[in-house]
């Protein structure tokens, strides 16, 4: 071992050199032997690493190793073998230089750590990778997880490498960090705040990847595309992609389309405003002009025997429409319209199908229809809903109904 450690200074002071000198030469001379054979040490590590890996993922029938390999851990636990000689082998190196060893040792400490967490930064990132091929978990907001394991992980690390540097036990350097706590806490705010987030979206299930989210405040409409712990990416529908906090999701409201999604349809809920002074009663004249429209000639029917009986039994006077019952032109009209709509292929008939008044505003008299569209694709249902309300619109004169819309005049001065 000591012929080893002067090989080269026996030679440089054989050659007429000083002892400094040859120190010198010496050190270096054996510190570029140790780094080819740290490069060669480490080249043949990965090729038997790497290649014992993909042997034996390829004979695997689960993923989790192909991704180990895909993600680089085995080309990273390679590196472990040239650290190992480095430190087996630079007493050798630096035998005359003692004072060096000190800043050696720290250096292959720093870089010890910094590898370690590499490494455990790709075990952690394959992970990460499997857990997203499981059906049960796709949804779930594993970045988060991942990164609060790695903040964690580099904290660590962090303190590590500090302690190492300013030579502090690693349990003194940490009890001198719980004075900065404080500090620490208003640095790590948002990251604390999207942890927290984080678990109790994931523990409520109230936001899975790929849900519709609507959040008008961060103008956010559309698929939920990533959860970590900062930021909830969502793609809108015109393919911009918005950023919200994730501690939002908490903070904030928003709407969640998933119950929409998982149901039997989508909800369509639209009115029409019909002017008031066009309602009235319906003639005989009218009704039997009525019967020509197939939907609701058999109601008409029925139901102006069920009032014509009412009233002779009650002897109405029907000179005057008001007198006794009757029927009003806006009230088959709704019922035309709940037919139609009930005998649509588009709609969903096991879900709500109704047309109702709701209260007369200035505007008009509104006719609501609630009903679910069977399709629940956004480009369908709006051709959905936009077939029902043309049908509808186009409707109303056939029961002298009027649309409220403004004068022209008036209009012009809007």
């Amino acid at each position: 071992m000591e012929r080893i450690r002067h090989f080269f200074y026996d030679h440089f002071i054989s050659l007429g050199l000083s002892e400094v000198s040859a120190k010198y030469l010496n050190m270096l001379c054996l510190l570029l032997i140790l780094a080819v054979l740290l490069f060669i040490a480490d080249r043949i590590a990965r090729r038997i690493i790497i290649n014992f890996s993909t042997a034996f993922s390829d004979k695997t029938k689960t993923n989790f190793d192909n991704l180990l390999v895909s993600h680089r851990a085995p080309r990273r636990i390679a590196h472990l073998v040239p650290l190992v000689l480095t430190i087996q082998l630079f007493p050798l190196v630096f035998h005359d230089f003692p004072h060096f060893e000190k800043y050696i040792i720290m250096l292959l400490k720093v870089y010890g750590i910094i590898l370690t967490i590499w490494i455990i930064r790709s075990i952690l990132k394959t992970f990460e990778s499997y857990f997203k091929t499981l059906p049960r978990l796709k949804d779930k907001p594993i970045d988060s997880y991942i990164q609060v394991a790695m903040l964690f992980i580099w904290i660590i690390g962090i303190a590590s490498i500090l302690a190492i540097l300013i030579n502090l036990s690693f349990i003194k350097f940490f009890t001198t960090l719980g004075a900065a706590s404080a500090i620490l806490l208003l640095i790590f705010k948002d990251t604390i705040l999207g942890f927290v987030a984080s678990i109790q979206v994931a523990i409520n299930d109230s936001v899975r990847i790929g849900d519709w989210i609507t959040m008008e405040k961060y103008g956010a409409d559309g698929s939920v595309i990533e959860i970590n712990l900062s930021t909830v990416q969502v793609q809108n529908f015109d393919m911009t992609i918005t950023n919200i906090p994730t501690y939002a999701l908490i903070s904030d409201s928003y709407k969640n389309w998933r119950g929409m999604q998982s149901s039997g349809g989508r909800r369509i809920k639209r009115s029409i405003l019909l002017k008031a002074k066009s309602i009235k009663y319906l003639t005989e004249a009218h009704l039997e002009k009525l019967k020509d429209i197939q939907l609701i000639s058999k109601y008409i029917e029925t139901r102006q025997n069920d009032i014509t009986n009412f009233n002779t039994e009650r002897n109405v006077d029907k000179s005057v429409l008001i007198n006794g019952r009757n029927m009003t032109n806006i009230g088959v009209f709704r019922k035309y319209i709940q037919t139609y709509i009930e005998n649509h292929s588009a709609v969903n008939k096991e879900m709500t199908i109704m047309v109702r008044q709701l209260e007369p505003t200035p505007h008009g008299l509104p006719l609501e229809i609630y009903a679910f569209s069977s399709d629940k694709r956004w480009e369908n249902y709006e051709y959905i809903m936009a077939d029902i309300f043309d049908h509808a619109l186009a409707a109303v004169p056939y029961f002298d109904l009027e649309v409220f819309e403004y004068p022209t005049k008036f209009a012009d001065d809007l």
